[in-house]
């Protein structure tokens, strides 16, 4: 693949100001590129300022490695590549990396979809509908993994939006396997930090937005207005054939009306307590899947929970926008098994229920624990595991603590990526907030630093008919301790727990 330096420039928008030193017109052979490290001969690297590092330090060294020209925001000295300085370097890679690759998603019909909770299961529902109603030519971009049609890889160990580069390298890849159709999940980090841009969306999905990331966005205002950044895209992309531009909104969150007040062609609301255009009735739940119906059209899925009835809603939502058949949409539903690290059942042999889940919110723990509770067998009980992260949003510390005081008969408090923080003073946080709402610890709640502990320990207290839940760390394969990710699965550390040994590797595991 080839374009010129001139090439990418023109698919900057204005406000990023461009200003050229150098031969615009110099030949570009590789990708676009945010890592020095990763500059190969004839590509681009993009200088930008980072948390810890000065990306513009790194120069000298990118262009050693044969970058043929380089993108930054400060004033630098004569270069031996051309030097284009934008007014906001992370801004503008997004749209360089779309231009390198011929701007893929022109070429696709792309479904973004976010939201505080829901997203990962919401596009792995939407995907395999869609595969169903193209006979297999349907991709997705998650924070779990990418999905190419005939294969996939993971994207990361902890959950966010693929970098711009990476993301656009992905698209690519899609449209050149044949793919018609992409699910890409996008977060508010992703959007915020223009991870997406150059991206034309079709089709916009927002689950809910609740409490999260305060500590990245400084306010709750913030935080919505970014999700909201999705429905500006949609706005903005360029319209592909007959396909219009769709949102797709819960109708049942308090945050509908701002989001639908963005421009689309079409909202399409789902939910369940709201009158919606997509509406849940008759909802039947069982240990082993959910039952509904729509426009009598009945739904069966092997998801549990109410909050997975308002996944498949988006689902279904975002399926009818994109003018998909009642037999795919029946058909893909009914397919879609347990999401990695959602509510996922973990089986030794118990004779008590145990569960991963990712619920790492306030509102997402409030709707696992719901679904928890309706598994637990008469006079059973429901014993929860979970903690809460170091370095963010510190105020749902407390959230959560409070919620599992009221939903849980046993919360064990513990370790969750602390981080560079005191766990203990974490832990504090949330046992006042479990003593806020009656808990007294010894007998409703204790904490166990340990994670591994922890759940060694909720497994030796449960019986026959009780659940076990851990969560907050879903699918994720290490827990970070300082600034070390320490390898760790919850799946597997339950595994252990129920075959009767605490699984013993983070730091805090006693000899």
């Amino acid at each position: 693949m080839s374009v010129t330096l001139q090439q990418l420039i023109q698919a900057l928008p204005t406000s990023a100001e461009p200003v050229v030193i150098g031969d615009r017109h110099v030949t570009i052979s590789e990708p676009v590129v945010e890592d020095n490290r990763l500059v190969q001969p004839g590509g681009v690297f993009v200088a930008r300022k980072g948390l810890s590092v000065d990306g513009h330090d790194f120069i000298a060294d990118a262009i050693q490695r044969g970058a043929a020209a380089i993108i930054g925001e400060r004033e630098v000295g004569a270069l031996s590549v051309p030097y284009v300085r934008v007014s906001d370097a992370q801004q503008a890679t997004g749209y360089l990396a779309a231009a390198y690759y011929g701007f893929p998603s022109r070429d696709l019909i792309v479904v973004g979809i976010t939201g505080t909770d829901g997203k990962t299961t919401t596009s792995h529902i939407l995907h395999r509908i869609l595969s169903i109603a193209t006979h297999g030519k349907a991709g997705f971009i998650s924070t779990i993994a990418a999905d190419f049609g005939g294969h996939s890889e993971e994207t990361g160990l902890h959950v966010t939006t693929p970098g711009a580069p990476q993301v656009q390298a992905y698209l690519a890849q899609m449209r050149d396997a044949g793919l018609t159709h992409v699910v890409l999940e996008m977060t508010s980090h992703g959007l915020v930090q223009g991870r997406l841009n150059g991206t034309d969306i079709d089709v916009a999905v927002m689950t809910n937005v609740t409490h999260e990331h305060l500590d990245f966005h400084g306010s709750w205002e913030n935080y919505r207005a970014a999700k909201g950044l999705l429905f500006g895209m949609l706005s903005q992309s360029a319209r592909k054939g007959e396909q219009p531009k769709v949102a797709v909104i819960n109708r049942d969150d308090p945050s509908y009306d701002y989001f639908a007040a963005f421009a689309a062609d079409h909202v399409i609301s789902y939910g369940i307590e709201n009158e919606a255009d997509v509406q849940a009735t008759h909802i039947e739940h069982s240990p082993s899947g959910t039952a509904f119906s729509v426009d009598e059209q009945q739904y069966r899925m092997q998801l549990v929970g109410l909050f997975n009835v308002y996944n498949a809603l988006a689902g279904l939502a975002a399926s009818r926008a994109l003018g998909i058949t009642k037999d795919a949409k029946t058909q893909g539903l009914a397919e879609v098994q347990t999401v990695p690290g959602r509510m996922e059942h973990i089986d030794e042999g118990q004779d008590f229920l145990a569960l991963v889940d990712f619920a790492h919110t306030p509102n997402a723990l409030h709707r696992a624990l719901e679904a928890g509770r309706e598994m637990v067998s008469e006079g059973g009980r429901l014993i929860t595991v979970f903690g809460s992260a170091g370095l963010r949003d510190v105020e749902k510390r407390r959230m959560m603590a409070e919620v599992s005081a009221r939903q849980a008969d046993f919360t064990i408090l513990t370790a969750e990526d602390p981080r560079t923080e005191s766990l203990d003073a974490i832990l504090q946080m949330m046992a006042d907030g479990c003593i806020s709402q009656g808990g007294v610890e010894g007998q409703t709640f204790i904490r166990v630093p340990d994670r591994g502990q922890a759940l060694y320990e909720a497994c030796q207290m449960a019986q026959a008919g009780d659940v076990v839940m851990a969560c907050g760390k879903g699918h994720e394969q290490s827990m970070c301790f300082g600034t070390i990710e320490h390898p760790w699965d919850d799946r597997d550390a339950l595994r252990a727990a129920l075959r009767g040994a605490p699984l013993k590797t983070l730091p805090t595991a006693i000899s």
